[in-house]
């Protein structure tokens, strides 16, 4: 299975979710820049608001893809001990790295809701969305922020991932809808025919737009 584009890959991820259209409890909240493409046809099939999810990983100094926590919104910030201990990494040193990657966070919250707050999920279902995953450690560190807010339900909505990613994620969220789970995944942009770096102004622009779905339709 191939996609022609971000925009593709949602419209068929949007088909698998269908059951959710018109359903006043659901919020489809994207990982920035590449799931916000997908995310816009999801919740324009399903006409439910749409934002995004602004988490960043905090990695391991010798290993980056390898996630000790995350931060998210609002001064959100999960640790993962078991992953502090094993990597020797203090407290300080992780607060180290929370505090740049609160900078990057910071920015981009500022850019994609400039004048506006974050779409409420508590006792909602949200549906979380990118545009796939090899190692899975941002969408997972995504999924345990987003816990802290208290939703009802979280549902990872992805076009491809990792087999095992796929595994590893259904024991963490509530659902997990991925259209294709291959073996091995050794880059999300193989599955594209076009995976071209999505911009702020695409991902604002997109947000601004998704506005006009959830407005009551004409008598």
């Amino acid at each position: 299975m191939r996609f022609q584009d971000r925009s593709d890959a949602g419209r068929q991820l949007a088909a698998q979710l269908s059951l959710f259209a018109n359903h006043p409890d659901i919020r489809v909240l994207a990982l920035p820049r590449g799931g916000v493409p997908i995310a816009f046809e999801i919740a324009r099939e399903l006409r439910a608001p749409l934002d995004v999810w602004v988490v960043r990983k905090l990695g391991t100094p010798r290993i980056p893809e390898l996630a000790v926590g995350a931060i998210g919104p609002g001064g959100i910030q999960v640790i993962d001990p078991s992953v502090a201990q094993a990597m020797h990494m203090s407290p300080e040193l992780i607060a180290e790295i929370a505090a740049r990657e609160r900078l990057e966070l910071d920015r981009r919250e500022a850019a994609y809701r400039p004048n506006r707050p974050p779409i409420d999920v508590r006792g909602k279902t949200a549906i979380l969305v990118d545009d796939g995953l090899a190692t899975g450690s941002t969408m997972r560190a995504a999924v345990a922020a987003l816990r802290r807010l208290e939703p009802a339900r979280i549902i990872v909505a992805v076009p491809v991932a990792a087999e095992s990613v796929c595994a590893r994620l259904a024991l963490e969220a509530d659902q997990v809808v991925c259209l294709f789970a291959p073996i091995d995944l050794d880059s999300v942009g193989q599955w594209y025919d076009d995976f071209s770096q999505t911009t702020d102004a695409e991902v604002t622009n997109l947000l601004s737009r998704a506005a006009a779905f959830t407005e009551p339709h004409p008598a």
